[in-house]
């Protein structure tokens, strides 16, 4: 579950394919005003853009859906399909993050890869319609099993947490490339935890935090120190 930015709208998903929306009403009440389908499969989680009223999903359909409100009546529709024919996730979609901007989102997936997409916020955030999430790299052959995580922190460091028990830290890289942006791994901790890694965030404040969890019962906290 997530809750819009505002504070007005909470965004649940579940086993049954569909993603709720609820608005919340005086007296902490909740009422659901659209049930949105279109995902064939489980969807794992759903996540706010963090400026934009736009929600996003991700499935165990290999696919992310954004969902977008453009109508008087306010009734939210799947604007774009992030998926294999565009360059999208072959298995599992776990997880997405944006960048503190919120111009760009990372992926990650069973397929053992994590995707990175750019929109023209700029665009959307004028009035001038949606714009659509455009492929820019993927980051592959880091986690040799399932990443079931991934947050990017305001510092735009990317976690990734997997069930190989590691979790990895990635940055763009200052060289980039002749087809666009690229990544690199910045540090990596094998074993991190005794069993999968499920879940990683950074701490929204001064601190360089992350916190992960894992099936071993633990969550364990790690600061990062002056960057390479």
């Amino acid at each position: 579950m997530c809750f819009y930015f505002g504070g007005s709208l909470l965004a649940t998903c579940g086993r049954d394919k569909t993603v709720w929306i609820w608005e919340v009403m005086p007296g902490n009440e909740f009422e659901c005003i659209q049930v949105l389908q279109g995902h064939t499969q489980d969807v794992k989680m759903v996540e706010w853009h963090p400026t934009m009223d736009i929600l996003f999903s991700c499935s165990y359909d290999n696919t992310v859906k954004v969902w977008w409100s453009d109508d008087a009546d306010g009734d939210w529709s799947c604007v774009q399909t992030l998926g294999e024919s565009s360059n999208g996730h072959s298995s599992t979609v776990w997880s997405l993050a944006f960048n503190a901007k919120g111009d760009k989102l990372v992926t990650c997936s069973d397929d053992l890869t994590m995707k990175i997409w750019e929109a023209d916020i700029i665009r959307m955030q004028s009035g001038d319609g949606y714009a659509p999430w455009n492929h820019l790299c993927t980051l592959s052959g880091y986690h040799d099993r399932t990443i079931f995580s991934v947050h990017w922190s305001r510092e735009a460091i990317i976690a990734s947490g997997a069930a190989d028990d590691a979790v990895r830290l990635f940055v763009e890289s200052k060289d980039g490339s002749m087809n666009g942006s690229s990544y690199q791994l910045l540090l990596k901790k094998e074993k991190a935890h005794d069993m999968d890694v499920n879940s990683v965030q950074w701490c929204p404040g001064e601190k360089r935090l992350l916190a992960s969890a894992s099936d071993d019962g633990t969550i364990k906290i790690w600061e990062l120190g002056t960057l390479p």
